[in-house]
């Protein structure tokens, strides 16, 4: 028989093969054709990518553009193709990442481009799921990342001055730049080679410093984008927010709105670089949060009126593993509430609602980029954008009022919006989609112990103690220029004398010993005898420490124990900023009154000798001696703990519950999981959240009262099946007999549907002739892979109040809501009911919006 394959590759050739026979013969040499035409006769693809005033085009196509930051360091690269893979299905087209200087080039010329810091397997990842790239060079990231992503080496060139007009810093700038592009072009990275990156960045929120110091920073900004388009990489290079960022460079806004912004020629497209999805958390703050009903609001608001590329930052956030969290205070938690969390799950309703936010969006594509809106007045606070072109027709039905439901007329027919809303209509008739109308099935997630009662052994840190690489001092000397970050730590001692004759020593009234520190925090000590701690906040590091001591006859050490909680990573010369004990240092309450002790002589030791002895490693944890016992359990401040534990069952995230601990550092298997505090508790005002109206930092919080941060994010790659190292390093005296480590896993999920609620299924229906009428929207419910519905928590078809989790009845309630989820969802993985009142007993309140709200049990 005649077997004929046709092969169409990607350079545009086609090559026909007939291939005589059905032996083996004959399919041994078929395949031995093919594999010799791939390999020699494939070209790669390369995209001529620009821009004009509507958008980003991609070999002469206008494009809407989705696109989502990813950060590569900030999760495990056993990740990584879960996490772009979820964002493709998330309907995402970009994927965008900063590059991180420091983690790069952590000593001058020496170059890491291994594990979580493999670049080029990152970019390829993502290339390999059809997605695009925007590569932000920087090299300045800012990001809440130690330093803002520079390294802290770059200090201490001679004459330097960061992100300004001065040669040392351009000349160390361009030499990075220049090496990550040269690396990019190397593995045919860009797309003007095949590869995957559409955009690139240079500097990074520029403009508020360059209006800060004038002229230098006008010239750096002009040197700037020079270098980056002279690296002729083929792709276009943006500037975000950047208003005179120069040609070709295209300027462009971060911010939780972005519908105001124009590019600075008319020629540019209208790009929003970073759409906040939530904030970032700080220890001693309460963990912020974004409804994702504003969040689509102001994507739906920049797209109508004119905006092309939008980015989430962040769509996964991660974890600031190790010490490269900045700030300083930034938490070891990343998640920034983003639709992959923290620990690379869906965050629901976020992700879902976002994912039929851009499947609405696309069916408007070619409306979107052909044509400019016409506007049109509906109300004193409702508008319509229409864009029309020849063939398609495109709607954005705009209710800005933030407490009151609008019915606007538009065409031949009315549509209803909801406060603080946006409809998609891609037709001009038929709405698929309203901002504020949330079909995505939500859930809550619970924390499950499957590890606990660890066997503990200590080590004490000395606190007196030194080694060759102390030094003496007349003075009190910067933290960060000692230290050089390789610590977070830095020992500052002195001795005091105290005669006989002080009165304090009969009247038994101590003197007070007060110390002032530029931060972060500070553990302070008198004879090895613990006397407290103080700390900071990240509007304000600087602290305090004032107390009575207890002072012998003699010879008294104290013993300042100064810590780092990451370094600033924006502000004006961030670089120049300090930290640690600068004084003044004053006695208090002795004969003489007061004795200043900023100037007299210092020992300076830095780290401590846990560090230097490298016990969180597995070789010093077994090389040094420990205590067993009840040592252990006496809570002592500086003191190191180790233990060992199998991996526990099954595929879902893990992390450490360290609620009973205080402060400190915590490995697994010699890697850092990072800092915790959770002693830090968060302050502020927690109040519910109602999504209208416009969003800020502050608006949407909770964890008040709490630690800001309980759970630390443990990777299971980092995880071996039995003998797992856990070694904590703890500065307050927690208590670890009571950490544990958990799962993340769903506790129940939810539906909360409006009547008539849009649906793209129905518009697709109608708009195939289907149906010839609107059809009632459906609550879906669906438990995870191997589960089923086992219960019925809440079911209410009316008008119930709460959120997913607590959920309870309205004044209007039908009262067989329950009945037909029962019956037709518990003991199946998932299952769709129709809003339909017949079936849950009739309309129970007639002529009143209703909704129904579901919650339901998985096991």
């Amino acid at each position: 028989m005649w077997v004929r394959f046709y092969f169409v590759l990607m350079s545009s050739k086609s090559v026909k093969l007939n291939v005589l026979g059905s032996n083996a013969f004959s399919l041994l040499l078929l395949f031995s054709l093919f594999w010799v035409f791939l390999f020699s006769n494939f070209s790669v693809v390369k995209s001529n990518v620009g821009y004009d005033r509507k958008a980003i085009t991609i070999n002469g196509q206008r494009r809407i553009l989705i696109s989502g930051s990813i950060h590569y360091p900030r999760s495990a690269p056993e990740m990584w193709p879960d996490l772009i893979q979820k964002a493709k299905e998330g309907g995402l087209d970009v994927i965008q990442t900063y590059v991180f200087w420091n983690g790069h080039e952590p000593s001058p010329g020496k170059y890491y481009f291994n594990g979580s810091y493999d670049l080029v397997k990152f970019i390829k990842l993502v290339q390999q799921n059809g997605l695009y790239v925007h590569l932000r060079v920087g090299p300045y990231v800012c990001a809440e990342w130690n330093f803002g992503g520079f390294p802290v080496w770059l200090k201490y060139i001679p004459g330097i001055n960061f992100r300004t007009n001065n040669e040392p810093f351009k000349a160390a700038m361009q030499r990075f730049t220049n090496t990550i592009v040269d690396m990019m072009k190397a593995e045919g990275l860009f797309a003007s080679q095949g590869g995957p990156i559409i955009l690139s960045q240079i500097e990074n929120e520029y403009g508020p410093m360059e209006y800060e110091i004038g002229a230098p920073g006008q010239a750096y900004t002009r040197w700037a984008a020079k270098m980056a388009v002279g690296l002729h990489t083929g792709v276009p290079w943006v500037m975000c927010k950047q208003d005179d960022a120069p040609d070709p460079v295209i300027n462009t806004c971060n911010g939780f709105y972005c519908d105001y912004f124009s590019p600075n020629k008319d020629y540019k497209p209208k790009i929003w670089t970073e759409a906040w999805t939530g904030w970032f958390t700080e220890f001693g703050g309460p963990v912020p949060s974004r409804p994702v009903e504003d969040l689509a609001f102001s994507v739906a608001s920049f797209i109508q009126k004119g905006g092309s590329f939008i980015n989430y930052y962040m769509y996964h956030g991660g974890t600031n593993f190790g010490r490269t969290a900045g700030g300083p205070f930034i938490a070891t938690s990343y998640d920034y509430d983003a639709p992959l969390d923290e620990y690379g799950l869906l965050r629901q309703p976020k992700w879902g609602h976002l994912k039929d936010l851009h499947r609405a969006i696309k069916l408007c594509e070619r409306s979107l980029v052909s044509s400019d809106p016409s506007v049109i007045s509906l109300g004193n606070n409702q508008e319509a954008h229409v864009f029309k072109s020849s063939g398609s027709c495109a709607t954005f039905l705009a209710n800005y009022n933030q407490s009151s439901y609008a019915r606007v007329a538009f065409g031949n027919n009315h549509y209803n919006l909801p406060p603080w809303s946006i409809s998609i209509l891609p037709d001009c008739k038929n709405t698929v989609y309203n901002t504020a109308r949330v079909g995505a099935q939500s859930a809550t997630m619970k924390m499950t112990p499957v590890y606990q009662g660890f066997s503990w052994q200590s080590y004490n840190e000395e606190t007196t103690s030194i080694d060759d690489s102390a030094f003496t001092m007349v003075g009190l000397l910067e933290q960060i220029n000692i230290t050089r970050d390789v610590s977070d730590y830095l020992w500052y001692m002195t001795d005091i004398e105290i005669h006989p004759d002080e009165g304090f020593l009969s009247s038994r009234q101590y003197p007070i010993l007060t110390v002032m520190s530029a931060g972060h925090a500070l553990h302070v000590f008198v004879n090895g005898e613990f006397y407290g701690t103080a700390y900071g906040s990240l509007e304000n590091p600087k602290l305090t420490f004032s107390q009575g001591v207890n002072l012998r006859v003699g010879s008294n050490k104290i013993s300042l124990l100064s810590i780092a909680v990451g370094l600033p990573n924006v502000g004006p010369h961030f670089e120049t900023w300090n930290a640690g004990v600068l004084g003044p240092v004053s006695l208090s309450g002795l004969n003489q009154g007061w004795r200043d002790l900023t100037w007299q002589k210092w020992l300076y030791k830095i780290g401590l000798r846990g560090e230097s002895l490298t016990l969180h490693t597995l070789n010093g944890a077994t090389a040094s001696e420990w205590v067993e016992g009840l040592i252990v359990t006496e809570k002592q401040p500086l003191t190191w703990y180790k233990t060992t534990f199998s991996a526990p069952a099954g595929d879902e995230p893990l992390a450490l519950d360290m609620g009973s601990m205080g402060k400190g550092q915590v490995w697994i298997n010699s890697e850092s999981i990072g800092r915790y505090w959770p002693g830090y508790k968060a302050s502020g005002t927690c109040n519910e959240c109602n999504y209208a109206g416009y969003y800020d930092e502050k608006k949407c919080l909770s964890n008040c009262g709490e630690p800001s941060q309980r759970w630390y994010h443990v990777p299971r790659s980092w995880l071996k099946p039995t003998g797992n190292l856990m070694v904590v390093f703890e500065e307050w005296g927690g208590d670890p007999e009571s950490i544990s480590l958990v799962k993340k896993e769903i506790d129940s999920i939810c539906a909360d549907i409006y009547e008539w609620q849009p649906t793209l299924v129905n518009w697709q229906l109608q708009a195939y002739g289907r149906v010839n009428k609107h059809l009632r929207p459906k609550a879906h419910l669906w438990c995870a892979t191997g589960q089923k519905i086992s219960s019925i928590k809440f079911a209410s078809f009316g008008t119930p109040q709460g959120a997913c989790g607590n959920y309870r009845e309205g004044s209007c309630h039908a009262h067989k809501s329950y009945d037909i989820f029962e019956k037709v969802c518990v003991g199946q993985p998932g299952c769709a009911v129709t809003v339909e009142p017949e079936l849950f007993g009739g309309d129970p309140c007639p002529n009143i919006m209703k909704k129904l709200s579901v919650e339901a049990i998985c096991s």
